[in-house]
Order: structure tokens, then C-alpha cells, then sequence
């Protein structure tokens, strides 16, 4: 059984991951800020079935992913999908503002490479998933911290493939579009008064030239090919499942 650790995978994207990663027969470890949502998507990866377990993670500080790392007997699968999202401009952005994008977004996707690689190394192998975005190939209005923390994500992607590809390390990520999320309801309603909500989702969808948004299972489908051993031959790459946006931009 391969242990697999989702950042992140309390809700959203992360939670679909475990889900479905879990179908496959693999042990997964949720690394969450808010464990107690990690620990309802343990119990709904127990229910059907599967194996999990979830730890509290501050994926942002140094110390607390080491003390997590620590107690991983192995590292077979890690799926970085721990992030935060930023609205504004380079002139809207604050410094401290910067600082917490960069803090999750870049140095906690380090951290978590940084002490999965020498167990993965231990186990002559390995498989890294990280989310980006297409903000770090498109120009997106209003995105500046978080397109420049999605574009690290594209880098340090890359750069692991190639350090690492003779010691049987994988290192792959997908770049979804605008993925229907509770963070996406969450936006609009702290945003928009009711009666816009319907009009921004609406726009919000037809983003995307599919017309909608897309799902977090669809998503999910894509990164457990990638951390399957289907998917042995591939590495190094950044796959859109952004419903045409690139495609026509």
C-alpha cells in the first residue's frame, strides 16, 4: 500500500484528491491547517472503505512540516494542494499581503518537497503533484501575488523533474482554470449582495469558454493518472484542465 500526503485536503480540490487517490488502494495522510476538516475527509475516506489518517499542518512554517515529516514512515505519493488566493494589482498588493502569498503558496510547497524527497529517495522513488493554476501562463486581472506564487509552483516543478529523475522521483503539475469550490461561494457571498450572486456566477463560468466552471472530481481524475504508475512515462510536465481558456487566449 503507497502512503500518499494531500495538503490540503480538508476541502476543495485537496479533499477530491484524497478521495479519489484513496480509491486506488493507497493509505492517505491529510495535512491540513483546519484538521478538523481533515478529519471528516478521513472518516468519509473510512467510510468507503479506504485508509487515512490527517495531522495538522502550518505548511507555511518550517518547523511544523518538519515535526509532521518526522513521523511519516514513507513517502510515496505527495500532492501539494495546500493554497491561498489574492485579489489586486501590483498596486493594490501590500507588502504583508506578498508575504502570506508567498509564505503558502511558494515556501509551503518547498517545505513539503524539501522533506518528502529523501524518504521518497529511501524508497528508490516517488511521485510529486503540485496545483498551479493557468494564472502562470495567462495574464489574469487582479492576480498579481497569486499569479507570481503559481508560476514558482510551474518552476519548482520543473526543476525538481530534472534534479531528480534519476533517483525515480516524478514530478508533475496541472494547471486547472476556475474550479467550483467552496471558496468560490465564499468569494461571492463576501463580495456581491444576493441579488448579484446569481449574475457574477454566471459571468464568473463563462470565464471558462466550455461555459462553466469546472469540478473538483474532474480535477481529482487527472491528478490520481498522474500518481498512478500509468503515468510512469510522464514527468516534468504541467497539464491545463482549464475548459478551453488557454486554448483561445
Amino acid at each position: 500500500m503507497k502512503h500518499a500526503i494531500i495538503t490540503g485536503g480538508g476541502s476543495g480540490i485537496g479533499r477530491a484528491i484524497a478521495l479519489r487517490i484513496a480509491e486506488d488502494g493507497n493509505h492517505i495522510v491529510i495535512l491540513d491547517l483546519q484538521k478538523e476538516a481533515g478529519d471528516e475527509t478521513v472518516e468519509l475516506i473510512r467510510e468507503a472503505g479506504g485508509s487515512a489518517e490527517c495531522f495538522r499542518c502550518d505548511v507555511s512554517d518550517t518547523n511544523s512540516v518538519r515535526e509532521v515529516f518526522e513521523k511519516l514512515p514513507r513517502v510515496d505519493i505527495l500532492v501539494n494542494s495546500a493554497g491561498i488566493a489574492s485579489i489586486g494589482n501590483v498596486g493594490d498588493t501590500t507588502p504583508e499581503e506578498m508575504d502570506l502569498i508567498y509564505g503558502v503558496n511558494v515556501k509551503g510547497l518547498y517545505h513539503c518537497i524539501h522533506f518528502a524527497v529523501p524518504k521518497m529517495i529511501a524508497e528508490r522513488g516517488g511521485v510529486i503533484l503540485n496545483i498551479a493554476s493557468i494564472a502562470a501562463k495567462v495574464g489574469i486581472e487582479n492576480r498579481f501575488a497569486y499569479s507570481m506564487s503559481k508560476g514558482a509552483v510551474v518552476a519548482m516543478t520543473l526543476s525538481v523533474a530534472r534534479d531528480y529523475i534519476d533517483k525515480g522521483i516524478r514530478s508533475n503539475c496541472v494547471c486547472p482554470a476556475r474550479i467550483h469550490t467552496p471558496f468560490v461561494d465564499g468569494y461571492l457571498e463576501k463580495n456581491y449582495p444576493a441579488d448579484e450572486r446569481e449574475g457574477m456566477f454566471e459571468k464568473l463560468s463563462k470565464y471558462q469558454p466550455i461555459g462553466r466552471m469546472g469540478k473538483p472530481s474532474e480535477v481529482a481524475e487527472l491528478a490520481a493518472f498522474l500518481c498512478s504508475d500509468k503515468a510512469a512515462f510522464i514527468t516534468g510536465s504541467a497539464y491545463d484542465i482549464d475548459g478551453g481558456v488557454t486554448l483561445l487566449r
